[in-house]
């Protein structure tokens, strides 16, 4: 079993910056690749951004790539999120997610999934 906890939501205004941290525990959290999703009230989940397990090579939703940047340390079984240039529309529950297939993650189709934190972006 993984257990996946996020931190580092909050609120923040429009054109500022937050950054979300995904710790993983678990026997098998380092093989994994990890991804982020969101989902805002009234709407779908959304995929934001995924990362490699063996290469790191990253992946980012339409509406967030150039402004937000996912990353991670295999130490320490963490991933990060740093948001920039946030929006209003940005505001929404954030999940990290975890799967062993990349392509399977993108999709939704996620192993483990944490509880979320909640970002706020006022204008």
């Amino acid at each position: 079993q993984v257990q996946l906890v996020e931190s580092g939501g909050g609120l923040v205004q429009a054109g500022g910056s937050l950054r979300l941290s995904c710790a993983a525990s678990g026997r098998t959290s380092s093989g994994l690749n990890m991804g982020w999703f969101r989902q805002a009230p009234g709407k779908e989940r959304e995929f934001v951004a995924a990362i490699g397990r063996i290469t790191g090579s990253t992946y980012y939703g339409d509406s967030v790539r150039g402004r937000f940047t996912i990353s991670r340390d295999n130490a320490k079984n963490t991933v990060f999120l740093e948001m920039k240039s946030l929006k209003p529309e940005d505001t929404a529950d954030y999940y990290c997610a975890a799967a062993g297939s990349l392509v399977g993650l993108q999709r939704g189709a996620a192993e483990y999934w944490g509880q979320g934190t909640q970002v706020t972006v006022s204008s």
